[in-house]
């Protein structure tokens, strides 16, 4: 005991200490080795979205939004095109025109007089007596499925031409940079205008006893403007990916065994950039959908009598001074939509980059 009790009290001592050796107890055990539970790339960065609640909000205002969408108009009992004061074979009822929001008409006040039940008309009617809140509704799946349709082509567009010219490189690189270079050059704003005019004029007549007839002329030139302009953002970011990954081991390995150029970014290239697409997608549909609204507020957006909240925004201006809400509703709807698509995508950049999170 002496001899131990000497070797605790002088540390230089040579002589070894027995008890270091003593196999340690469970308590120790778990208190010394804490390992964190499996988890894969995916659950990580949805962890890390839901504890940004910005992110997580906007997500709710979303989806909301995207329902309302989809299933108000299902059991609404007005239609978006429907003329309320039009009857066949009576005059026109000029009550049910520019109705404010919870107001009747004449003929829908009599009714409720005579203890009928009538739906209200929660923004009210048009000037052409058609409720507006139907209106709202349906413009709002109009622009976000225009935003969704028209961010999958540029998504579509942008990997094809960014993973063959990461890949490939040389000369093809060269080539495809450089009509990314023009694309660039060229004035957004002025070549959308001049190519939705010059597609709709011509897609007029193009269209005719075709199925795409009744999508109409300004929503596919609206689809063309965003294939020819649009993707060249997509193709750099796309790009830069393939670069940095083509000189992996794993890639390395694949043409080694003699493995195709195009396998190699089906299974290798683009699988590990898909946090990458998912996030510049997701910023790239409240683009989409603010382009084809202020398209339709020029009037170059969907044809009438189909709403968009743009075109929305453009017939309230006729009678702005005196039904200031009928800009108002639209104007909100589209900067909430926009603004939970911005935040939401910035959410999902900052779970899913691991460059951020680093």
């Amino acid at each position: 005991m002496s001899a131990e009790n000497n070797i605790k009290k002088n540390p230089l001592s040579l002589q070894v200490n027995m008890d270091d050796f003593i196999p340690a107890t469970d308590s120790e055990k778990e208190y010394m080795v804490q390992m964190r539970p499996s988890t894969t790339f995916f659950k990580d960065g949805v962890r890390r979205l839901i504890k940004n609640k910005v992110a997580l909000v906007s997500f709710i205002v979303i989806v909301i939004i995207t329902l309302m969408a989809i299933f108000v108009p299902i059991f609404w009992p007005y239609k978006y095109e429907s003329m309320l004061g039009m009857v066949p074979g009576q005059p026109m009822d000029a009550s049910f025109n520019n109705l404010r929001p919870m107001e009747y008409s004449v003929t829908e006040q009599a009714k409720l007089d005579a203890g009928e039940k009538v739906f209200p008309h929660l923004f009210g009617t048009d000037a052409q007596g058609r409720d507006y809140f139907i209106r709202v509704v349906y413009g709002t799946r109009i622009s976000l499925a225009v935003g969704f349709f028209a961010s999958l082509i540029v998504l579509v567009i942008g990997i094809v031409v960014g993973s063959i010219s990461g890949y490939v490189g040389g000369t093809v690189d060269i080539v495809l940079m450089r009509i990314v270079d023009i694309i660039y050059s060229l004035p957004d704003m002025l070549m959308v205008i001049l190519l939705a005019s010059v597609l709709r004029q011509t897609l007029d007549t193009a269209l005719v006893g075709t199925p795409f007839e009744k999508v109409g002329s300004n929503i596919i030139s609206l689809f063309i403007v965003f294939a020819v302009l649009y993707w060249v953002s997509m193709a750099r970011l796309i790009r830069g990916q393939i670069l940095s990954l083509r000189e992996q081991e794993y890639v390395l390995a694949a043409q080694t065994a003699g493995a195709k150029g195009s396998w190699i970014i089906k299974k290798h290239l683009i699988p590990n950039c898909i946090s990458v697409i998912v996030i510049s997608t997701a910023l790239q549909i409240p683009s989409a959908i603010f382009t084809e609204s202020y398209l339709s507020f020029l009037g170059l957006g969907v044809n009438a009598p189909m709403p968009s909240l743009g075109s929305l925004a453009s017939d309230a201006l006729n009678g702005l001074s005196s039904y200031p809400y009928r800009l108002v509703i639209p104007a909100i709807v589209i900067s909430l939509i926009v603004l939970s698509l911005n935040l939401f995508g910035d959410g999902l950049r900052d779970a899913f980059d691991p460059k951020l999170n680093g």
